[in-house]
């Protein structure tokens, strides 16, 4: 029998869950916004915010590029209630502990999905050329390209 091949990372885009032109006054503020972006796509509940800021504070989720992936503790997976991926730019970046910061992809997997939608977004996020397109994406459709 065949494998399945994954769905496209741009299928777990929500309405409404791209956000081109986004500031933020520090890393927390920028966390915050991205769990505010998965709430309003009704991908989690409020508390899932607070486990965003907690992964935070004990392990940066800063990839490298440019780019952070904010997601929650693996304690946090019950407020899940479906699969998602929210982007933000941030044309004028965000100080993420010495790094800078102008792209930032939240997650939010059911159960165990946090590891392998980490490790997809990572594949296709820490290519230079692709994170360099994400980081001066200027449409929807231009990020949809890249997650496609």
């Amino acid at each position: 029998m065949a494998e399945e091949a994954e769905p496209a990372l741009s299928s777990l885009l929500a309405g409404g869950s791209i956000h081109l032109t986004a500031t933020a006054t520090d890393r927390e503020d920028a966390v915050r916004q991205t769990g505010r972006a998965l709430l309003d796509a009704g991908a989690v509940d409020a508390g899932y915010i607070d486990a965003m800021l907690e992964r935070e504070r004990s392990v940066s989720t800063y990839v490298g590029e440019g780019i952070a992936i904010p997601h929650g503790t693996r304690a946090a997976t019950d407020r899940v209630l479906r699969d998602a991926i929210v982007v933000l730019r941030f044309p004028e970046g965000v100080d993420w502990q010495g790094n800078d910061v102008r792209v930032c992809v939240g997650i939010a997997a059911l159960g165990g999905g946090h590891i392998a939608l980490l490790s997809r977004l990572a594949r296709v996020l820490l290519e230079p050329e692709a994170a360099s397109s994400l980081r001066a994406a200027a449409t929807e459709s231009q990020v949809y390209a890249i997650l496609e």
